[in-house]
């Protein structure tokens, strides 16, 4: 069984991996025996310093992915670094939040350039490489607002949305190639972007109430469930979706 989730060997590529969700999903990865190159607009000097400390080569890629300029450059210095790529996480992402009245288009297109067209376009880049090859794994980051509508949040939840969509359409057209292309949905999760939810007494009381599993998530939680998608184990898994909310989307 532990070789199903075995990815000695395997080179993965995590954007946004500075921090967070990113980082816990870089360290998951490397811990199960990958290979990271982290890339983001910030450098992921700690994260590539833990993933060395695990004994696996890991390096920086400074990219802007807030365009898709940025996409074919990052993707040929990956493959000039380590020859392959068997795993990409889309990971990067942004949020701007503003009633939906007051949304202005800067916001909306910031938001969608970054979130939806540039991931679009990674996996593009990327799913070449990997069908000339037969093989390959790619993980999108959803969010709860895949499912849901939220407020405030008007590009966010449509990028996530499109993410959701776009996932199960590069899973129709290359699932017979050998490459699985599914999500993970994360839930609330305790990182430097939600610091100011959990020091907000009334808000945090209130997140807390609708968790089923009476805790915030951890980084953790989500790089197991990308251990799982990158693996062996999810070969027969297409198009899916993975909420890791701990029963939020339940309730």
């Amino acid at each position: 069984m532990p070789g199903l989730f075995d990815l000695s060997g395997k080179v993965a590529l995590v954007t946004g991996a500075n921090t967070g969700i990113g980082q816990g999903i870089a360290l998951a990865l490397a811990e199960a025996g990958a290979d990271i190159a982290a890339a983001g607009r910030s450098a992921a000097t700690e994260t590539v310093d833990k993933v060395q400390a695990l004994g696996r080569k890991a390096e920086n890629f400074r990219a802007d992915l807030s365009s898709v300029a940025a996409v074919q450059p990052l993707v040929d210095a990956v493959l000039g670094e380590f020859g392959r790529i068997d795993v990409l996480v889309n990971n990067a992402g942004i949020i701007r939040r503003a009633d939906a009245v007051d949304f202005t288009e800067e916001d909306w297109d910031a938001v969608m350039d970054t979130n939806l067209k540039t991931l679009f376009f990674l996996c593009q880049s990327v799913g070449r490489h990997m069908i000339a090859r037969g093989s390959g794994k790619i993980v999108n980051i959803a969010s709860m607002l895949t499912f849901q509508g939220g407020i405030r949040v008007p590009s966010y939840t449509a990028s996530k949305s499109g993410v959701g969509g776009l996932t199960k359409l590069l899973a129709n057209e290359w699932a017979a190639e050998g490459v699985q292309v599914n999500a993970i949905a994360p839930g609330y999760i305790a990182t430097n972007n939600t610091a100011a939810l959990q020091g907000d007494e009334t808000r945090n009381r209130q997140i807390m109430e609708r968790i089923p599993a009476g805790r915030w998530g951890d980084p953790k939680d989500i790089g197991g469930a990308a251990v799982f998608l990158a693996s062996s184990a999810s070969d027969y898994v297409q198009g899916h979706i993975l909420a890791v909310d701990g029963g939020w989307l339940a309730r």
